[in-house]
């Protein structure tokens, strides 16, 4: 039995009751996060509860419980559903009214809603690397909200998509921000670039992660932006997300990132990041 959060409670999927009138469903008007879980244990959920807070403030929506009560629903989901590797997806819209664009009025309670589902690790993407594809950057600029607004990042996935490229290497005038759902890191002469944590791209918490193990390592690292010219010059690519944890890139648009296999500081980083997680080297 699958065990989902609507509403207050734990539920089976059969009984979910969504609203036509949910704006989440009319505009995208809600946030939401994606929690990984490692042997049955949450990874960084407290990071990612309190950025789905923040998301929610910078819409100016009142999330209806407390960081440490969204923890516990995340971690009973992981739970009760016996989640060994997998994550916990949790929702929030602004809920259900007549569709006005202005906000309904202060008696509609936002809704939450959760689910949690076993999903293997990306291993030969991890081990072996992958391809992307190079796709301007059309997206709002508030992008460090993790909104449901994702026709931007949907249509850049599928463009990559169809000519079997495993993510979007998204651009603006020329500068790489991220991926459609990764941030994008570029590795030159030994030194680690990647596109500063602003409006553009969202800051995700593995890329803070990373961040922090290139500190401990002492892998000179530079929040400076690096344009789609300089991309397909670098040493080494990569990208990271909650899924696809340090995942290296291998080629943009047909061409080979240095030598075309994952780089030292790549495979550096992984390990260091391995070494975070048990069950990882336990091998699951």
């Amino acid at each position: 039995m699958t065990l989902y959060f609507m509403d207050g409670k734990f539920t089976e999927q059969g009984e979910l009751n969504i609203s036509i009138d949910d704006r989440g469903y009319y505009f995208g008007d809600g946030v939401y996060e994606v929690i990984k879980v490692y042997g049955g244990e949450l990874y960084t959920a407290e990071e990612h509860i309190s950025r789905l807070f923040q998301s929610a403030a910078k819409v100016k929506m009142t999330i209806p419980y407390s960081e440490g009560q969204m923890l516990e629903i995340a971690r009973e989901l992981a739970l009760c559903n016996t989640i060994s590797v997998g994550h916990v997806y949790i929702q929030v819209t602004r809920g259900a009214a007549p569709r006005t664009h202005q906000f309904p009025a202060s008696t509609v309670v936002p809704v939450v809603s959760a689910y949690a589902i076993q999903n293997p690790r990306p291993t030969s993407n991890i081990d072996n690397g992958v391809p992307v594809k190079s796709v301007e950057d059309i997206r709002w600029l508030r992008c460090d909200i993790k909104s449901l607004n994702l026709l931007g990042n949907v249509l850049a996935k599928q463009e990559a998509y169809e000519v079997n490229c495993a993510e979007a290497l998204l651009h603006r005038d020329g500068v790489v921000t991220e991926g459609s759902s990764s941030n994008m890191f570029g590795v030159k002469g030994g030194t680690i670039y990647t596109h500063p944590a602003n409006n553009l791209i969202l800051n995700g918490i593995t890329r803070q992660v990373v961040l922090g193990l290139c500190q401990e390592l002492a892998v000179p690292l530079k929040e400076t932006a690096f344009t789609i010219e300089e991309a397909f010059k670098m040493d080494e690519l990569f990208l990271t997300s909650t899924t696809s944890e340090i995942m290296p890139i291998t080629s943009i648009d047909g061409h080979s990132i240095g030598s075309g296999i994952p780089g030292t500081l790549t495979r550096k980083l992984q390990k260091a990041f391995a070494l975070q997680i048990p069950s990882i080297i336990a091998g699951e």
